[in-house]
């Protein structure tokens, strides 16, 4: 018997995330007639521990997954259950994404105190988010809005909406999913009221390159069209040298899915993408945004990363990378 020993963050929301591939890959193995046994490993991050700051002023990338992976670099753990939006474009040298699941609803979604939608929340309305990206693309749209930051797991951040005075929260769907608190929702954002950071509800399976066994474990969990997604979107992200943090949103769609033979973006017969992006000012002031298609992901990614370049997109990452643009 082997025991492969599961990384995860120890939010319950990481947990939950990581029980359900854990319960997939027992079921996997048993079909295949593998003698495997599951242990969760709880990893505390940096990005767990400092709550009391915004993200993008405690700088850095990975800061959900670098101890995670620190972890699997030094065989501690065997692999590694993340978010696929906490994911760095770069990963380590030895380390992989050894499958890609199928991906949960990618929307942001907003949680009112009385009901209300976007539209709806009264003049001045109190939104929290600790979102660069969300708070760019709420501030276009409702430029009235007053967004403060909120940090936290998701309960957390529910109790906050009744305890400190917000309007209403915005959350990504996929985790009340996963928690079964979508009766919680009051109303989802679609992609072009605010696009979505890349990878949101994905999971990214990460082990070590060399464990041949895992990887042929994990590959049963793989699903092609949100790992074809997931390149495009990572490859602008990479282009951008953008991290979780930064205001840059991207979402990318399967139009025409044509069954890969490998999923690192060098198969033949890739499918059609329609992949749009954004780049933002936090304040709302300035928002880039375009759309690309096309049949190379990791292409597609760089073309659209290039075409807001080219519209000044390095400019407003540098200013808020200097701290001289807020929301």
């Amino acid at each position: 018997m082997r025991k492969i020993i599961v990384g995860s963050r120890q939010s319950a929301l990481a947990l939950t995330q990581t029980g359900h591939v854990i319960d997939s890959l027992r079921d996997i193995s048993r079909s295949l007639g593998l003698d495997y046994e599951f242990e969760v490993k709880k990893i505390v991050t940096k990005g767990d521990r400092i709550l009391d700051v915004t993200l993008s002023k405690v700088g850095g990338k990975g800061l959900f997954v670098k101890e995670i992976e620190q972890a699997l670099l030094d065989g501690d753990i065997d692999m590694a259950v993340h978010s696929m939006k906490d994911m760095p474009a770069e990963l380590p040298d030895g380390l992989i994404i050894g499958a890609v699941p199928e991906r949960e609803d990618p929307r942001d979604c907003l949680i009112t105190r009385d009901g209300r939608s976007l539209e709806e929340l009264p003049q001045g309305a109190k939104v929290g988010t600790s979102s660069l990206r969300r708070a760019s693309q709420l501030k276009a749209a409702r430029p009235d809005l007053n967004i403060e930051t909120i940090r936290g797991n998701i309960d957390s951040r529910l109790k906050k909406l009744e305890t400190e005075g917000f309007d209403a929260i915005v959350l990504a769907a996929a985790g009340l999913h996963r928690m079964g608190w979508k009766d919680r929702i009051t109303h989802y954002l679609s992609p072009e009221q605010c696009l979505p950071a890349v990878g949101q509800g994905a999971l990214a399976i990460e082990c070590r390159m060399e464990d041949s066994s895992m990887l042929e474990l994990l590959s049963h969990l793989q699903h092609s069209p949100t790992a074809w997604a997931a390149i495009a979107e990572r490859s602008y992200l990479d282009t951008l040298n953008g991290g979780c943090q930064v205001p840059i949103g991207a979402y990318a769609v399967v139009d025409e899915l044509v069954e890969p033979s490998v999923s690192d973006g060098t198969a033949t017969g890739k499918p059609q993408l329609t992949l749009t992006g954004m780049v933002g000012a936090p304040d709302g002031t300035e928002l880039l945004k375009d759309t690309v298609q096309g049949r190379e992901p990791a292409e597609l990614g760089r073309e659209l990363a290039q075409k807001l370049l080219n519209r000044g997109a390095e400019r407003i990452l540098a200013s808020v990378r200097s701290g001289n643009i807020e929301a």
